[in-house]
């Protein structure tokens, strides 16, 4: 159950993924032909729950691409399901210091290096029979959010905990937290300089780094900026931006 995006890491590789907020398999499976490395459902603030996860997990799965979900919380039951329901990664809100990315890496592992506990009712179709366990751990990515100031203060301690595969930084929330307005697409030259500090923090542990973007120009010039995954907005954004410029378009 080889990891493609860890193997795209490995490469030096920047990955393109995408995020589904609509709890449907049809419109995971169009979506996840798009050319996507990766697709994440969002458990967190879309509107999916565990059973619309497994289903666009399954609308996902003859395209090839790599399944990952954003977890609601870092709370060991959800990280559990999602990982037995055949996630390659999990991507976690809120994670402010060590001690919560050492439970996300707890929560992510099977014994000795976790706690995870065996029963993967999908993922264990990956591989040969009975195999699951024994490369999951090498393969899941673990992968927790920097989106606080507290995390930005903690953020050499976070990112030498063991097991931590990349980080995933929400632009809205980090902006929040320091009293700036929310928002994706960040030119606010404060904000760009900690993405600066996390890209060095994280190239020196060979740590990918990750952000999410409003748009496809902004993406790719976070890829050049040393950004090793990029999400570009929703599905739902994607698709209401096309609609909108269809419409204005028809009526000239």
């Amino acid at each position: 159950m080889a990891n493609k995006v860890k193997e795209a890491w490995k490469a030096g590789k920047a990955v393109v993924n995408g995020w589904l907020a609509i709890p449907n398999a049809f419109s995971a499976e169009m979506y996840s032909r798009c050319g996507w490395d990766s697709v994440t459902v969002d458990m967190q603030h879309g509107v999916q729950d565990y059973i619309s996860c497994v289903s666009c997990f399954q609308g996902m799965q003859p395209s090839g691409v790599t399944p990952m979900v954003r977890v609601p919380w870092n709370e060991p039951g959800i990280i559990g399901k999602v990982l037995d329901a055949g996630a390659y990664g999990v991507i976690c809100p809120m994670v402010n210091t060590a001690e919560e990315a050492r439970a996300l890496v707890q929560y992510s592992k099977y014994p000795p290096a976790g706690t995870r506990s065996n029963g993967p009712i999908r993922a264990g179709a990956y591989g040969s029979s009975g195999g699951y366990q024994k490369t999951a751990n090498d393969e899941i990515l673990v992968i927790p959010m920097i989106e606080t100031k507290q995390a930005i203060e903690n953020i050499e301690k976070i990112l030498d905990v063991p097991g931590i595969d990349g980080i995933y930084i929400g632009p809205s929330d980090l902006s929040f937290s320091y009293g700036l307005e929310p928002k994706l697409d960040v030119e606010d030259p404060f904000i760009l300089g900690i993405y600066d500090k996390l890209l060095a923090e994280t190239a020196k542990r060979g740590i990918a780094a990750g952000l999410h973007n409003g748009s496809a120009e902004y993406a790719n010039k976070m890829i050049k900026k040393g950004f090793k995954l990029v999400t570009i907005a929703n599905e739902v954004g994607l698709m209401c931006q096309a609609a909108t410029a269809a419409v204005k378009t028809a009526r000239g």
